[in-house]
């Protein structure tokens, strides 16, 4: 049961946080509410009747205060490229599960590669991208891949009506073209990471009806490429964003999105379709929903949930589609996502 379980949210405060702690809220878990802006912290904890308590990853001692007698960690405070190390380290010191919902390609590949053996002998649960970058792509397209135990390619396209940023977001962005260069962009082929400074390619992807056909940016790398290419034996693993999400995302004077319902969602609608080809066969599961940020909420909760309650297929670091029965999980967000898992369809076999 959840009640009363105590669970430490980093960045609480933030667009996306706030999502988070109302769905935990809704659950019967007790968000605590974290983070390093002391009066966000205070006007979030006042309206929600909480306990706030200030934390900043350059004070280890902080966090630790800040986890002490919670249950988990949900990481919501980018740019993760500064605030994933340090929580969880201040995680496996306290014992406890790790969740994020970060989108920053480096910052994901980094937990993969630097937390691995700590968190496999410590026994504990560390799941990056648990979001709808990451998360839901990494799900639809280990529910696609089904019983095949490899296959040639995995292609997850995504239509958004807009994509109005976040802060978070276009600060997580910049860090994320620091680090790798400002002309750099990552392509995952033949089972390696490239570095590539050409464009990316214009394409066009058939939606699922009634979306149809629409023009996309091939191979705009998201998180979804590190977390399927780390569990799925998939040599080539590309993403695609509709042109006009990436002209909302790139231009500067884009606002942040705006509520438009009673539960805060902006009225942004998206399509996320995912194939998997091996062969002359092909399968295909997409997910319909609203408002990217506040769909993350439900899948790092139901992510935290059936940690807690030991439905995982693992421990250590692990994405979505590895950790977790993906068709099951998927099924449990029917409440804020339209499925279509035609598994089974093929092409020229």
């Amino acid at each position: 049961m959840a009640s009363q379980k105590l669970v430490a949210v980093f960045g609480a405060y933030g667009h996306t946080g706030r999502f988070v702690v109302a769905e935990l809220a809704a659950r019967g878990y007790v968000p605590v509410p974290s983070g390093r802006h002391a009066q966000a912290l205070r006007e979030l904890a006042h309206d929600l009747g909480l306990e706030p308590r200030v934390a900043t990853v350059e004070d280890a001692d902080s966090l630790d205060r800040a986890l002490a007698g919670a249950v988990a960690v949900i990481n919501c405070a980018g740019p993760f490229a500064t605030t994933t190390g340090p929580l969880i380290d201040a995680a496996l010191r306290a014992k406890i599960p790790y969740l994020d919902v970060a989108a920053e390609l480096e910052a994901n590949l980094d937990t993969f590669a630097h937390h691995r053996e700590r968190a496999h002998e410590a026994g504990t649960v560390i799941v990056p991208a648990m979001a709808f970058f990451g998360g839901l792509g990494d799900l639809l397209a280990t529910a696609a891949m089904g019983d095949w135990p490899q296959a040639d390619e995995v292609h997850i396209a995504y239509a958004l009506s807009s994509w109005h940023p976040t802060a978070g977001t276009r600060l997580s962005g910049a860090v994320s073209r620091e680090r790798r260069g400002d002309d750099v962009r990552l392509r995952y082929r033949a089972g390696q990471w490239e570095r590539r400074t050409d464009a990316a390619p214009t394409l066009t992807w058939t939606f699922p009806h009634p979306t149809g056909p629409r023009e996309v940016i091939g191979e705009f790398t998201m998180a979804d490429v590190v977390t399927v290419a780390h569990h799925l034996s998939v040599p080539d693993v590309t993403t695609y964003m509709t042109v006009e999400a990436v002209r909302d995302v790139a231009a500067p004077h884009t606002p942040a999105p705006a509520a438009t319902d009673p539960h805060g969602r902006s009225d942004q609608t998206f399509l996320v379709d995912a194939v998997v080809r091996s062969g002359g066969r092909e399968r295909r599961a997409t997910a319909r929903g609203q408002d990217i940020y506040a769909v993350t909420a439900p899948l790092v909760v139901e992510a935290l949930e059936r940690v807690l309650t030991g439905r995982t297929r693992c421990t250590g670091v692990a994405s979505a589609g590895e950790i977790f029965d993906a068709p099951d999980f998927l099924h449990a967000l029917s409440p804020y996502l339209d499925l279509d898992l035609d598994l089974g369809r093929s092409q020229g076999a």
